[in-house]
């Protein structure tokens, strides 16, 4: 996977939603480099990871799909999502709270998680 965000920039994103100073431009950037941290650290095209209205990345191995609507969609809001990628809220947790939908037989991605450690 080609990388859009440079790993300090990601870092820096990262950093300022934790101390909770991050604007909407820093959080698009810590959303945007955790996505690509997702595609790359598990590659494929079976399940689609849709954080609206800020990125997508397609990732795992198995039945990709090449138009229309993927057969296995995950999707969460960018709060959700960094949450999730840091460790600090499980996949089920936003599951049962509502804040996470999941679609399809290969969209339980909570093995998958966390993929960052900041």
């Amino acid at each position: 996977m080609r990388r859009k965000i440079a790993k300090p920039d990601g870092e820096l994103a990262i950093q300022a939603y934790l101390e909770g100073s991050v604007s909407d431009e820093r959080l698009a950037t810590a959303v945007r480099f955790l996505l690509e941290e997702l595609g790359s650290n598990h590659p494929g095209n079976a399940v689609e990871v849709r954080v609206p209205p800020l990125g997508a990345v397609q990732c795992v191995e198995g039945p990709s799909h090449k138009r229309g609507t993927p057969a296995n969609v995950v999707e969460m809001d960018p709060e959700s999502f960094v949450e999730l990628a840091l460790g600090r809220i499980t996949f089920e947790e936003l599951t049962s709270k509502a804040k996470l939908s999941a679609s399809g037989n290969r969209s339980d991605l909570a093995g998958l998680f966390p993929i960052f450690k900041p």
